[in-house]
């Protein structure tokens, strides 16, 4: 699936003018942050969360612009408007990519949607285990190099995802996931100081606790992983996907976390994609 137009600095461009030159040297590094927003029947998920994560991300790593969040939310207006997504059978995925250097450029394009294969709901997904922490855990920047090689890793294993545990043996996060585990009708997650605070992370949160789930934000050993009911990942694309193996460790569905699920899904259809 093709777009046909981009936004740069708040200008409707054609698509075929999205390029970075190669001489760009912090693209080349990494001196970057983005976000990916989900968009699906003519709804923008969650704008305000992602566009805040955005700046926060910046501002971690000191990457300073002149873009504020009523500028960005006007750019994404107008691209989408542009391209006129509002019929009810289009989707896409939204990807917000902002370089710093001396004149720092954000880019929104339209991406084609990803859609995880629905076994994965029921059936649930194989992880593999990685010992990796991120330096900059609660920023989603452009230095993705360690996390891409323990995705392609769990991929060549026929993985859906990569788990990263820390140098103590916790369980993080998954290369592009957040990972919970569950056991009755309470949750158990890193904390988010130690994460990348995901916003379907903080939705499915919100929606827990609604549906009359408690939360627990601490450490998880992975040699503890077996005292859980369960263990699901989050994610924009993927919502809530049940795991059923981490390395050699099988896990059950249990009827908990199938309640859960069906409760963001309800979630998802009231909030109308906007979350406060």
């Amino acid at each position: 699936m093709n777009f046909p137009f981009f936004s740069k600095n708040g200008e409707i461009l054609p698509s075929e003018q999205a390029t970075i030159p190669l001489s760009n040297i912090e693209y080349s590094y990494g001196f970057g942050v983005y976000e990916n927003l989900k968009v699906r029947h003519g709804i923008v998920y969650f704008t305000k969360q992602h566009i805040e994560r955005l700046q926060k991300s910046a501002e971690i790593i000191g990457l300073t612009h002149q873009f504020s969040n009523e500028a960005i939310e006007q750019y994404l207006k107008e691209l989408l408007e542009k391209l006129d997504l509002k019929e009810q059978d289009n989707a896409c995925n939204i990807k917000m990519l902002l370089i710093g250097g001396r004149e720092p450029q954000l880019f929104i394009m339209a991406l084609a949607p990803h859609f995880p294969d629905r076994k994965l709901y029921s059936e649930g997904a194989k992880m593999i285990t990685v010992h990796y922490e991120r330096q900059f855990p609660n920023a989603k920047t452009l230095n993705m190099l360690p996390s891409y090689l323990a995705y392609k890793k769990a991929k060549e294993q026929e993985c859906y995802d990569a788990l990263l545990i820390s140098k103590d043996g916790l369980i993080l996060e998954g290369t592009r996931t957040n990972f919970f585990a569950i056991k009755d009708t309470t949750l158990f997650t890193a904390p988010k100081e130690d994460v990348l605070e995901g916003v379907t992370r903080q939705t499915v949160i919100a929606a827990a606790k609604r549906a009359g789930f408690t939360l627990e934000e601490k450490a998880i050993p992975l040699s503890q992983i077996g005292e859980f009911d369960g263990v699901f990942l989050t994610s924009t694309s993927s919502k809530i996907i049940p795991v059923r193996q981490i390395d050699d460790k099988n896990f059950q569905i249990p009827e908990k976390l199938k309640e859960l699920m069906q409760a963001y899904d309800t979630f998802l259809k009231e909030s109308n994609g906007i979350f406060d």
